[in-house]
Order: C-alpha cells, then sequence, then structure tokens
C-alpha cells in the first residue's frame, strides 16, 4: 500500500530534486549521538527503511539505524567485514523485520571528498539499488552530507526533511544496544516528549496572551479618543456639546463593558448544564488538549494509585526500578515520595 507523505516534518536545506528523503527523528537522534563515539575512530550505521513512489515522486524513508560495529578507513580505502555486514542484517531482522536496507551512513573526523572513491566502492557492492542513501557526518562539527545512489553514482542532495512519528522500533534497538555505546534512550524520550509538550503549553499561553494584550489596546484606545473628545469641548465651555460628549461616554463604556464581556465568555466556556466547571476540572480539561496537541496519548501517562510509589510505577510499567528517575525528570519532581492519587504522571 502507497505510504503517505508524514504531515509533521521539518525541512532541513534545500529539498528540490528526487529523491525526497525522510529522516525519522528518532533515527536523526541516533546518528547525533553516534558522532561522540566517532572522535577516536570511525563509526557507521545501516539505514531501514523503504523507498517508494507517492504521489509520482521518489520518496525514501529511513525510520531505522543499525550501528556497523567496525570500520577501518587505509587511507581512500574503506574496510567494511562481511562479519559486520551479517551482524546488520541480523540486527535489521531481530528489530526491523517489515523494512528493507535502504542506505548507509559514515561518521568520521575529515572531509567526505578524501573518500570518495572508497564511498562509492563500499556503495555500489552493498547498496547498489537505484534512491538508496549515503550520509557522511563529521564527528567534531555539525556538518553534515545527503548523497542519493542516482545513475550508477552518488549524487549529492540538497536537503532533506526530519518527520517526527511514534517508532517503538528505533526506541527498542537503542534500548538493547545503550550499554554498548553510551546511549541512554529514556533520555531521549525524556528530551523529546518534554519539549514537545512544552512547546503546546507555550503556544497555547502566547495565544492566550496575544488576545488579552489586543483587548487592553483596544480599550485604552476607546479611553484615550473619550479624554481628548471631552478636553477640546471643554475649552470651548459648550454645554450642548458637553452633554453630547456625556452621552457619547456613556454609550462608549457600554460597547467596552460588552467587548469585555465577549472576551470573558470565550475564555471561560461553561459546561453544557449551565453550572460551570470546577478549577480542577478546568486544568485538567487543559493538560489533557495540551497533551493531544504535543502528539501523546493517555498511554503516554500514568494515573497514579493508593500506595503507588516511583519505584512501584517503574517497576509495574517497565519490570524495574530504572526509570524512576527519568519520571522524575519528566514531571519536575526533585522529591520522588510527593506524589498524589490521581495525579497523571507523564511516561519515558
Amino acid at each position: 500500500m502507497e505510504r503517505q507523505f508524514p504531515k509533521n516534518v521539518r525541512q532541513i536545506g534545500n529539498v528540490c530534486d528526487e529523491p525526497k528523503i525522510y529522516v525519522e527523528d528518532y533515527v536523526d537522534t541516533y546518528l547525533n549521538q553516534l558522532r561522540t563515539k566517532a572522535v577516536d575512530a570511525p563509526t557507521g550505521a545501516v539505514f531501514t527503511g523503504e523507498i517508494q513512489k507517492v504521489d509520482g515522486q521518489d520518496v525514501v524513508y529511513i525510520s531505522g539505524a543499525l550501528r556497523l560495529q567496525e570500520i577501518e578507513i587505509k587511507g581512500t580505502d574503506i574496510l567494511i567485514g562481511k562479519e559486520v555486514w551479517d551482524q546488520a542484517e541480523a540486527d535489521r531482522k531481530e528489530f526491523f523485520p517489515d523494512l528493507e536496507i535502504v542506505g548507509w551512513c559514515l561518521v568520521e573526523t575529515g572531509h567526505p571528498m578524501g573518500l570518495n572513491r572508497g564511498v562509492n566502492k563500499v556503495h555500489s557492492k552493498s547498496f547498489g539499488r537505484e534512491n538508496t542513501i549515503f550520509v557522511w557526518k563529521d564527528a567534531l562539527e555539525a556538518d553534515e552530507l545527503f548523497y542519493a545512489y542516482k545513475y550508477g553514482e552518488l549524487m549529492q542532495m540538497g536537503g532533506h526533511y526530519i518527520y517526527y512519528e511514534k517508532n517503538p522500533a528505533m526506541q527498542n534497538y537503542m534500548i538493547s544496544t545503550r550499554k554498548k555505546i553510551g546511549v541512554t534512550p529514556s533520555e531521549v524520550v525524556e528530551d523529546r516528549a518534554a519539549k514537545n509538550f512544552r512547546s503546546a503549553v507555550k503556544e497555547q499561553m502566547e495565544y492566550r496572551e496575544s488576545r488579552q494584550n489586543s483587548r487592553f489596546v483596544y480599550v485604552m484606545s476607546v479611553l484615550l479618543v473619550v479624554i481628548v473628545l471631552a478636553i477640546g469641548i471643554s475649552t470651548i465651555n459648550n454645554f450642548d456639546k458637553m452633554e453630547a460628549v456625556q452621552n457619547s461616554i456613556e454609550t462608549l463604556s457600554q460597547s467596552v463593558d460588552g467587548q469585555g464581556t465577549r472576551s470573558e465568555t470565550v475564555n471561560e466556556p461553561e459546561s453544557s448544564d449551565g453550572s460551570g466547571l470546577e478549577q480542577g476540572q478546568v486544568s485538567e480539561d487543559v493538560v489533557s488538549q495540551e497533551a493531544a496537541e504535543a502528539g501523546l496519548s493517555e498511554e503516554d501517562f500514568y494515573t497514579v494509585e493508593k500506595g503507588d510509589t516511583l519505584d512501584s510505577i517503574s517497576v509495574k510499567i517497565y519490570g524495574d526500578t530504572s526509570h524512576v528517575e527519568a519520571i522524575c525528570k519528566m514531571n519536575g519532581l526533585s522529591d520522588g515520595n510527593l506524589i498524589f492519587i490521581g495525579q497523571k504522571l507523564l511516561l519515558p
């Protein structure tokens, strides 16, 4: 079945040619973490994903990355042993059985131009399919270059997309390999979920503040006009006109009050039974709405029950107590014992 273009994306560079390259956010995070491991010796990864045609365009989706265990560079030659490729294929079958290998990445210090011959040799031998991807990343800087295999050679691409979707397969791979490479996936989950949640909350607050500021400016403008009119008429000491202005002031005041009432009605909707919502209910609805806008669901939260502790919650959800610190960080808890029944905790 033809896949649809992802909805939540961030463009990197100038995406003007094909294939369109979409890299899932967890994969991008994982590759950036590999940079710190490649300062002393080069490392790399194999990409898993799909190569498709969507709306008549060639598209490559990269939704998984498997570390190549050992890469050696001698001059312009890149040496990757058969056992390394075999292990990558075994990892693909274990963690991404429904995906195919769609390219690879090399992380090292230096510049890719000096390795052109070696890179092309490896790619044509192991990834000779049209539109497969090669990515070069600098271990010391944030530089990266994307290439696509077209017409029998690697051609540099102008840009790509980072897309955001739930990716449990990549998350599971990161968890299983964190001890080997020093990557802590719970921190990645925490940063990503917390960042999205905070972004949604910030947008809501900015929107409300903007509405309040607009109302304040409107009221002040009306009052300023009224004051100017009153001063002007008082200088000519015309009682009739002053009386007319008095009527205008009353009319404008009623208009301002009506505007304020309408704004308050929009900002504070009543419940369907007309009785209004209690403060706790309103807060809970706001949190639920903002969590939904941040891409989170009920499965991403845990509601505290009687007798719960963070240790028992971690064991209940993950089978051990290793996630207690991550739960504290994600929910801003300085004291892990200060939780209450009914509290919703964001899970890593």
